[in-house]
């Protein structure tokens, strides 16, 4: 629940989309969620008696199981009424749902085998990524788009694949991040580049924790560059740890051209400063205290060695009815003596 549940639509029109899909099938129960734009399909191992399906309120389903004690949960549907019945220890409960039929068809990759219903196999471009170092790499960037719906094209992530390497890059129009990796294994042939919503990447991030680290995450960019699909597998649900068995997440692409950031990244710099990262983020913790009623913004004052002493930053901050904070580190400085400003949360999220 707690994988799909993110994926329901809260404000659409269509009541179909606020309700999750179950369907009982070949020894797993399949939950999947959509708004149209994200899309999360998840394979959980069960017994099954009979096939069927339907689709029940995504909330009402999940303040119940979470209610539930951690026995397993029995689940009879009555067809003709369109009610599915669950039973878990002393706990019963009959839910109201809408046919299965209503609820849109889920695109996935495809394992070769038979179809589950109201799925689509799509076709396109098929890369193969090592779990761990995607999720690190999305949590490096997402954090740097943006929020603002009227900039759509700065919510999302800009996703290169290009000569056995992965770049992602996303932005606000503050900040930068950027990321690139050399990967091993299956890749495109060709040049790809597309802008995936960070929203999208961030949920890929949460469900990829819980992914058998032996098994590469499947992406397929779809032919005509409209949408990208991730398939994660689990550890399965006898592992320590483990939820699911197998999840893909489909998400639409945005139809933009990304800002050309390389043009802004500096070729050289004048000054070069190595600091403990552990020290310097409690540094500016302190020093944003004193920031949050100056726009956030710390002044940093870096000065290399001098003579046999070590190289320093300084910190501060002032607010004029908190008073200010002044933290000093010691640091590798190279080059020159420099003096710059910063908004605290920017450095914080890095």
């Amino acid at each position: 629940m707690s994988i799909v549940g993110r994926a329901v639509s809260s404000r659409s029109t269509l009541p179909v989309l606020g309700n999750i899909l179950l369907e009982a099938r070949d020894s797993q129960l399949r939950l999947a969620a959509t708004n149209l734009e994200i899309g999360v399909n998840c394979w959980i191992g069960a017994k099954v008696e009979d096939e069927g399906s339907i689709t029940v309120p995504a909330r009402l389903l999940g303040e119940f199981v979470s209610s539930l004690p951690p026995e397993k949960i029995d689940m009879e549907l009555a067809v003709r009424t369109q009610t599915l019945h669950l039973r878990c220890a002393s706990f019963e409960a009959n839910m109201k749902g809408i046919d299965a039929a209503d609820f849109p068809i889920s695109p996935t990759i495809g394992l070769g085998d038979e179809q589950e219903e109201k799925t689509s196999a799509l076709e396109g471009v098929h890369i193969e990524l090592e779990p761990t170092g995607l999720r690190r790499m999305v949590d490096q960037v997402v954090f740097a788009a943006s929020t603002d719906e009227s900039r759509p094209t700065l919510t999302g992530v800009e996703v290169s694949f290009k000569d056995n390497r992965i770049s992602m890059a996303a932005t606000d129009g503050y900040r930068l991040s950027l990321r690139s990796a050399v990967v091993n294994g299956s890749f495109p042939s060709e040049p790809i580049t597309v802008i995936v919503p960070a929203r999208s990447l961030g949920e890929l991030a949460r469900i990829s924790a819980d992914a058998d680290e032996n098994r590469p995450v499947q992406v397929l960019v779809t032919q005509e560059r409209n949408q990208i699909l991730f398939q994660v597998w689990g550890k399965g649900q006898d592992a320590k740890g483990g939820s699911f068995h197998r999840v893909e997440l489909a998400s639409q692409l945005i139809d933009a051209r990304f800002p050309d950031y390389r043009a802004i990244i500096p070729k050289g710099h004048s000054t070069r400063t190595v600091v403990d990262t552990a020290a310097l983020l409690k540094a500016v913790r302190v020093a944003y205290l004193f920031a949050r009623d100056n726009a956030n913004i710390i002044r940093i004052r870096i000065n290399p060695a001098n003579g046999l002493g070590a190289g320093h930053m300084s910190l501060a901050a002032t607010s004029a009815e908190m008073g200010d904070s002044i933290n000093e580190l010691e640091a590798m400085v190279e080059g020159q003596d420099l003096e710059i400003a910063f908004n605290a949360k920017y450095l914080i999220d890095v």
